[in-house]
């Protein structure tokens, strides 16, 4: 790339600036997976700078593009978006269902499954339909979008198996006294291999990760710092998940909306190569925190944080306290 990092780890490297011009560096067909979070289309503005719904769909849709472009044969996107409501009325917006019909009829991407982040730990929203006239109920599931550039993009979702339940570990141990082997009225057929281990159940495309996070690093840093902290931060678990599910170490992880960079530490615990592009200074600046030792001291956080803030490009493979994993 042309551009300077604002900082880069054994890894990854953060660039600040916008996205559209920052992809349009990168070689085509380099990324395996771009996963991200962009600014939701709400009514109510943020200070994270979402846009109004009716230039949402538009305005992504040119992120869409250059993405496409970027990605391997064998690449995917996913896409993040939560819900929202039409302005003044107890009626839910279809942006993201649009957003989702226009990059696979216009952009080219396949929808390669549809998953749904549900967010336990959520406050109930929004306050006009549900808290003050209870004419709705809480708005916690995110409609994450898994689209691929092929029909055939890499994944192995023996890479992200969840525990089997207690149920499914007693049949396992003894599988004679839960079932017998023969074809049931669905059309399944259940053969002596249902109770094989297989070290973990297939996951639902329904993900339950509460983003309830209080104590990390990165919060700890910006309360230390007196830092600005990102207000729409996603959970690890959730890009932690696809880069187990689409890539293998070494792959090339992208977020073009990246925030505090949790993307970036995923990627970077699971030794993937990754890229961060963020239009924030003062963001990029805090994310450092997520990669230094809850040990890290405040004269250290500080110094890196405002190197960042006056434009020098940080070498944090350097620092002793760093937690590259």
């Amino acid at each position: 790339m042309i551009t300077t990092p604002s900082y880069f780890t054994q890894n990854g490297a953060a660039y600040l600036g916008d996205s559209v011009k920052l992809l349009q560096e990168l070689s085509d067909s380099t990324i395996d997976l771009v996963v991200t979070s962009p600014p939701f289309a709400l009514q109510r503005q943020k200070e994270y700078g979402n846009k109004e719904q009716s230039e949402y769909v538009e305005w992504l849709t040119e992120f869409a593009r250059l993405v496409y472009a970027k990605l391997k044969p064998t690449g995917s996107f996913v896409l993040d978006l939560g819900g929202a409501y039409e302005k003044g009325i107890p009626v839910r917006s279809l942006y993201n269902f649009r957003v989702l019909i226009r990059f696979c009829d216009e952009v080219g991407f396949r929808l390669a499954e549809d998953f749904y982040w549900f967010n336990p730990s959520k406050l109930p929203s929004p306050i006009e339909w549900v808290n003050k006239r209870k004419l709705r109920a809480k708005d916690s599931v995110n409609t994450v979008w898994w689209l691929s550039k092929s029909e055939w993009p890499k994944a192995n979702v023996s890479q992200v198996l969840a525990p089997y339940s207690d149920r499914m570990k007693k049949l396992i141990a003894d599988p004679s006294a839960y079932y017998t082997p023969k074809k049931r009225p669905s059309g399944h057929d259940i053969g002596e291999g249902f109770a094989k281990n297989n070290g973990g159940a297939i996951p639902s495309n329904l993900l339950q990760i509460p983003n309830s996070e209080s104590n990390g690093q990165y919060l700890s840093g910006c309360k230390l710092v007196g830092a600005r902290q990102h207000p729409a931060r996603f959970p690890i678990k959730l890009p932690e998940f696809f880069i187990k599910f689409l890539t293998e170490p070494g792959d090339v992880v992208l977020d073009i909306f990246a925030g505090s960079n949790t993307t970036g530490q995923a990627a970077e615990q699971l030794q993937r190569k990754w890229l961060a592009f963020e239009n924030d200074r003062e963001y990029l600046a805090a994310s450092t925190f997520r990669f230094f030792d809850k040990d890290a001291s405040e004269d250290e956080l500080k110094h890196v944080y405002q190197d960042i803030l006056d434009s020098k490009s940080i070498d944090l493979r350097a620092k002793k306290e760093l937690n590259l994993l």
